[in-house]
């Protein structure tokens, strides 16, 4: 019968283990569940859109807004039909 050795966890194991568990809440997508949400979600509807655009107008990723997969594509998708009608700027404009 052979006797299990008990290892220890370094420190910087330990810590690293303690970070990687989420601190906060988990993010949730906002469109499931919610049928308003989703009829808000239009090209035509800019203010809306906005809310998932970085400050440099990139669109925010999913990790990030909390978005399904399936409304994440759907979003990408009219941000870029606003970028397109000229109702969003694809870029802006770099401070010197």
């Amino acid at each position: 019968m052979t006797k299990k050795i008990k290892l220890k966890i370094s420190a910087r194991l330990l810590k690293k283990k303690l970070r990687s568990q989420p601190g906060g809440a988990k993010k949730h997508c906002r469109f499931k569940g919610n049928p308003e949400m989703i009829e808000n979600l239009d090209y035509k509807n800019v203010d809306f859109i906005k809310r998932f655009l970085t400050e440099r107008n990139k669109i925010l990723p999913s990790r990030i807004s909390g978005n399904s997969a399936l409304y994440q594509r759907k979003l990408s998708k009219e941000i870029r039909k606003a970028r397109t009608m000229a109702l969003l700027p694809y870029t802006t404009v770099p401070r010197r």
